[in-house]
């Protein structure tokens, strides 16, 4: 298949959607959109980046890489450069505690502009470089190479895809979509995607396309994983109107190959802790923490060493996977039991438990996580059932939050229907398939990986 003939892509994200409950509601016929897709595809499931949080997975869906490389360690952080936390909107409370102008700035513009590392590559670069049309839809990772000026003065120009829609403030040609902000509780912002999703396949007007609708996520924070479907049947309904828009399925797959995941799974929240409370005697400290995973951070000489904070936490029934770097080697801690992990030369040494890092995918993405330059001297995963509150005491007590190393937080639906090779097993093997796809070559690391 040649460049010319080779078809479009569409990348739909449904943010906080788990593998079980899309495997349901296809066995129960509930999506009839996504059931179709799924008769004319492959359906498994693959494994996030860590914190599994949004900020976090969605850049490593744009750039084939864990945090190590793409530099957004959490919802929340340190700026080391600039002696300040970092904050892309845990909630309205933490917000307002961090400032709600510079939160509202850091996650627009800032996240994109300068915190997203120099060296990681987002989809919509590589393809543009390949002089490919690029679109996104409301997709927070969205680094690109076309210049866009906000409708709101403060926002300023960012760089994105060619085609960018981003919740009314961005925008690259009138649609006719209604305002994304104007009732979340009820689905606007999707509504506000649909309806653009719509206007860009009616028009054919990208090679490729991210569509992410984020009020799944917002409706399982709320009643629990697994709760929302109505919620969910409006993200089916949304996909559908792209099938529509293209004049039904067998036209739309005619056009168009087709991947569907979400960024991380969901669990309940039955306890919350304040994981400050472990750190709040100790001299140059501070915890970044939101949903089910936190950063301890030395803000100085004066701090306890890297070991003694980790410890600290030993009898911290909230933290499950205590994660620290003492040298070249690389520590998780659970339950007073240890794994090391080390740079062998010829892949990743390991001495001590295994079990510590039993989870999905856990030893890549716990030394992704440390490695990453603007993470804490001390990661930490919540143990089941528990969430952190973050810097306004917020939490999701009786609904479901995300962020642990845990299985049910990290493990993806993942849905192809169009393309060759091997169904992705991480979220980070996303990027290099739609690059494989348009026979554009990965950044390295993404081509190291693939290899």
């Amino acid at each position: 298949m040649t460049l010319e003939t080779r078809r479009k892509l569409v990348l739909v994200v449904i943010d906080g959607l788990t593998p079980q409950m899309l495997e349901a509601s296809l066995e129960d016929r509930s999506l009839p959109t996504l059931a179709a897709l799924a008769e004319h595809g492959t359906l498994g499931r693959a494994a996030t980046t860590f914190p599994s949080l949004t900020p976090v997975c969605l850049s490593s869906i744009a750039t084939g890489a864990h945090p190590d490389v793409h530099e957004i360690p959490h919802l929340v952080w340190w700026h080391r450069g600039e002696r300040r936390l970092v904050e892309y909107g845990s909630s309205f409370g933490a917000a307002r505690v961090a400032g709600l102008g510079r939160t509202l700035r850091d996650t627009l513009v800032e996240m994109n502009a300068r915190h997203l590392g120099r060296g990681a590559v987002t989809l919509f670069e590589s393809l543009a470089d390949a002089g490919l049309e690029t679109a996104a839809v409301n997709f927070t990772a969205y680094r690109g190479r076309t210049l866009h000026r906000s409708s709101v003065p403060f926002l300023g120009r960012v760089r994105g895809p060619e085609q960018f829609f981003f919740f009314n403030l961005f925008q690259a040609g009138r649609t006719g979509a209604p305002l994304s902000f104007r009732n979340r509780a009820r689905g606007s912002i999707d509504a506000y995607a649909a309806a653009v999703g719509r206007w860009l396949v009616t028009r054919d007007g990208f090679d490729f396309l991210l569509f992410y609708l984020s009020d799944y996520d917002y409706a399982s924070h709320l009643a629990g994983p697994d709760t929302a479907r109505t919620v969910l049947a409006r993200c089916d309904a949304a996909v559908g109107g792209l099938v529509d828009a293209a004049g039904g399925l067998d036209a739309f797959l005619d056009r168009y190959a087709v991947i569907a995941i979400s960024d991380h799974g969901q669990t309940a929240v039955r306890q919350v802790a304040r994981v400050a409370d472990a750190f709040r005697h100790e001299p140059e400290t501070l915890v970044a923490a939101s949903n089910r995973a936190a950063h301890v951070y030395r803000l100085g000489d004066s701090a306890p060493v890297v070991r003694r904070l980790a410890e600290r936490l030993d009898r911290e029934p909230a933290a499950d996977v205590v994660l620290f770097r003492e040298g070249d080697t690389f520590v998780a801690r659970r339950e007073g039991a240890e794994l090391c992990m080390r740079d062998s030369g010829a892949g990743v040494a390991l001495e001590g438990d295994p079990a510590v890092l039993d989870q999905p995918d856990a030893v890549a993405r716990a030394l992704a996580a440390l490695r990453c330059p603007n993470a804490g001297d001390v990661v930490i995963s919540a143990a089941a059932g528990w969430e952190f509150a973050d810097l306004a005491g917020k939490h999701h007590l009786g609904g479901g939050s995300h962020g642990s190393l845990d299985a049910g937080d990290s493990l993806v639906p993942m849905l192809t229907v169009g393309l060759d090779g091997p169904m992705p097993s991480s979220v980070v093997d996303v990027a290099p398939l739609v690059l494989r796809h348009f026979g554009v070559e990965a950044p390295g690391y993404g081509a190291r990986r693939a290899a």
